[in-house]
């Protein structure tokens, strides 16, 4: 095995945090992996495991082994008249795959393009976006158990998918290596596109006859308008989850505030909340090295020297202030190692 010492991990994390790993390997088997985790065990290391990185903050140097997921490969395993089921490597990147689904014509997951990270982390996750998520087009997974080295097929049930949740965010957190996903896609569209701007878009762009890939390039102009390109500065997208809040909560605020936006939910209301973090004043505000974007108030940004640490507190401060303005909690969608 290729196991490096002491590497840094700017280049593979979006926010270009400047932190160091102890030990780094990249895997792109099965095999290499059970073989990388057996080393850590029997050299007593932590683990982190590293897919795109577009959804964690490092606030310190990582004193164990990093393991990048590079397994890749998109396959057709089967298909009927309806669907195709496709199993697709953990380590291949998310758009990627949605490019190649509009190329195949397959669709389902047009509506989630340009969403960074790679494939492994989009269960985890249940990654929505444009009124899509994962879960409507997931089939299964296979993933490595941390301890027993033995891989396990988990269903969509298994999975218990909530509002940007997984089972593997919670009483699995850290204890399986997502390593392959099963995707149901369509092979007769079924248009999402009363969400957002889509028709904006595409009434501009003059489309009367709808496509997967029509449909793709309007949700892919709506990102690159609205969230900065990580190359160019670093960030992880949405920092925040949505929040939930109750009919009677929400009724309250309206009262107060009568133009805040609100999504019925069969748990509540859902609220932007990039619409409550501009409300409270944090909009295209910077503090040093980080700051909150001027055009999506959703995204915190490292405008080049940040520290993890530094991102962290204006995270703390913005979910202070949208506390004390509106009472609703803010919880990050970034994971903070």
């Amino acid at each position: 095995m290729n196991i490096q010492e002491n590497i840094s991990l700017k280049p593979l994390n979006t926010f270009g945090i400047a932190k160091n790993a102890r030990f780094f390997i990249a895997v792109d088997s099965e095999m290499q992996l059970k073989q990388a985790l057996v080393w850590a065990k029997n050299h007593n290391q932590n683990v982190l495991i590293l897919g795109g990185g577009s959804n964690i903050l490092l606030t310190k140097d990582f004193d164990g082994l990093v393991i990048k997921i590079e397994i890749k490969g998109i396959n057709l395993i089967r298909e009927d008249e309806n669907y195709i089921w496709v199993k697709v490597g953990a380590g291949e990147g998310w758009h990627d795959l949605v490019r190649y689904a509009i190329d195949k014509n397959w669709a389902g997951i047009e509506n989630l393009s340009l969403i960074p990270g790679t494939v492994g982390a989009s269960p985890m996750q249940n990654i929505g976006a444009y009124g899509v998520e994962i879960k409507e087009v997931f089939e299964s997974l296979d993933a490595l158990n941390r301890s027993s080295v033995q891989m396990e097929t988990f269903s969509a049930e298994a999975c218990k998918f909530g509002y940007r949740e997984s089972v593997f965010k919670h009483e699995l957190k850290d204890k399986y290596v997502i390593c392959t996903v099963v995707f149901r896609l369509k092979k007769n569209p079924d248009f999402r596109i009363e969400y957002g701007a889509i028709q904006d878009v595409l009434k501009e762009k003059g489309i009367t006859e709808l496509s997967i890939k029509a449909v793709s390039d309007a949700v892919s102009e709506i990102r690159m308008s609205k969230l900065p390109d990580p190359k160019k500065i670093g960030n992880a997208g949405s920092f925040f989850k949505n929040p939930t809040i109750s009919h009677k909560q929400f009724t309250e605020l309206r009262s107060v505030f009568p133009e805040m936006p609100g999504y019925p939910t069969p748990d509540g209301v859902k609220v932007p909340a990039g619409w409550l973090i501009e409300q409270a004043g944090w909009k295209g505000k910077r503090i040093g090295e980080v700051g909150v974007h001027a055009k999506q108030a959703l995204v915190l940004v490292n405008y080049g020297n940040g520290e993890g640490s530094d991102i962290k507190s204006l995270s703390e401060k913005v979910g202070q202030s949208v506390m004390e303005k509106f009472k609703v909690q803010l919880q990050p969608e970034v994971n903070f190692i």
